[in-house]
């Protein structure tokens, strides 16, 4: 436990040296004035110091740990010089245990580096009780946390260097945990008081500029307090994903091409033959551009109507061709009148460069006489009908389409994330003691 009084020490203490009683060891204090118990470098037995002689509490017989952050070790986290000065081995009565290191600064005070499960927070004990905003919810100034862990019990199993409690091995307090991202808030309680730590998470480059620590591989499952990768990334693809589908609305609105305009009319010869036909000019200003033609054939029944195109530039007499039809058929079964086809007939042609072009259309017409009654109709070529060909043209329009294919670019990066984070976090909840029981499920 840390006490409260000895969380901001006054002014710089002086570096002291003493004798182990145990084993004869010289023992540095790097926070002499503040240290209650320090642990023996050499023998791990626990001494008292806050008497001039100095008292063995506990004598021990165990490996020294080979630590990860030696003691007496300096690094910069987060704009302030710190000094490793103990070191903790603690557990949930054995199991699932993790590292707590001791960091002084004789202008700052204590902070705690925890390591658990390969991430590393730093932590800070708060002088100020939370808010409780809800059954499982606690506030700190603007932030809020999320109960995460409840009713666990933390024990000291390995204790080196310096410390400004009377600490022990096999001391014991109650815990309970609050996450949110970035962040954990962690409760202590002993018979005598209780105490809050903010932990904030570190990143690898953090800890490897500090201190050296090189970064472990994926942490899986996630810390309870680790941020997912793709939270971030899913607002700001968001918000960047519906502004560019915005822009892409309104240029195929308002610049997606020209309207549909007559390139003229010609007639249907009622003998069937192939007839060719040349219309234009056909003016194109852009460098590249899409055209698209359009046919109607108001009087076609029972029939079809192939249509070939020939865009011709009259300069250079490059050819762009394109194929389109047009049928149209009705008749009456046991079911009643039914009809199907169209009598319009619409494509396109891509990236058609500047220029002025002739619009060849050659076209031959074709008549049904599969239908119930034809004998007694009148053919739709006949030229009773006046059958005529009525073609338009358009450049440079947006398809439906290609507003959906946009729309997919941009949302298929999207989906992939949400997929990825719903993943993560899933996996980190399904740590907590308040997981649903489709998580534990899943864990």
């Amino acid at each position: 436990m840390q006490p409260e009084a000895a969380i901001q020490p006054e002014p710089a203490p002086a570096a002291k040296a003493l004798t182990c009683p145990s084993c004869g060891g010289s023992v540095a204090l790097r926070a002499a004035g503040y240290t209650v118990h320090v642990a023996c470098q050499y023998c791990s037995s626990i001494l008292d110091v806050t008497d001039p002689q100095v008292k063995l509490v506990t004598t021990y017989s165990l490996h020294m740990a080979e630590l990860e952050i030696p003691l007496g070790t300096r690094g910069v986290l987060r704009g302030v010089e710190w000094e490793a000065i103990g070191y903790l081995q603690r557990s949930e009565n054995g199991m699932w245990a993790w590292e707590e290191y001791l960091l002084f600064n004789p202008y700052h005070g204590y902070r705690w580096l925890v390591k658990v499960r390969g991430g590393w927070s730093l932590g800070e004990t708060l002088t100020v009780t939370p808010d409780w905003l809800s059954y499982d919810q606690l506030g700190v100034g603007p932030e809020t946390y999320t109960h995460f862990f409840a009713d666990g019990e933390a024990q000291v199993d390995y204790v080196l260097g310096e410390f400004y409690w009377r600490v022990a091995v096999g001391e014991k307090v109650a815990t309970a945990d609050w996450v949110r991202p970035g962040a954990m808030l962690s409760r202590e309680q002993n018979a005598h008081e209780i105490s809050w730590t903010r932990n904030a998470l570190l990143s690898p480059a953090e800890m490897q500029k500090a201190f050296g620590i090189q970064p472990q591989a994926k942490i899986w499952p996630p810390l309870p307090h680790q941020p997912s990768p793709w939270g971030e990334w899913l607002k700001t693809g968001a918000m960047l994903g519906a502004l560019a589908f915005a822009f892409l609305l309104v240029f195929a609105i308002f610049f997606g091409g020209t309207s549909w305009t007559a390139a003229g009319n010609f007639p249907v010869a009622a003998d069937g033959r192939e007839q060719s036909v040349t219309l234009g000019p056909i003016v194109l200003p852009h460098r590249y551009q899409s055209v698209h033609l359009r046919a109607d054939v108001p009087q076609l029944e029972n029939g079809w109507l192939d249509l070939d195109y020939s865009l011709v530039e009259r300069t250079t007499q490059q050819v762009y061709e394109a194929y389109g039809a047009a049928e149209r058929y009705s008749g009456s079964d046991s079911d009643g009148p039914w009809s199907e086809g169209s009598r319009k007939a619409e494509v396109s042609i891509a990236s058609v460069p500047v220029g002025t072009y002739d619009l060849v259309v050659e076209y031959k017409a074709n008549r049904w006489s599969g239908v119930s009654g034809y004998a007694d109709a009148v053919s739709w070529m006949d030229p009773a009908n006046a059958p005529v060909v009525q073609v338009e043209v358009r450049r440079g329009a947006v398809y439906a389409s290609n507003l959906l294919i946009a729309l997919f670019l941009i949302a298929a990066p999207l989906l992939l994330a949400l997929i990825w984070h719903i993943a993560f976090e899933t996996a980190r909840k399904s740590e907590s003691d308040f997981a649903t029981s489709d998580e534990d499920d899943d864990e």
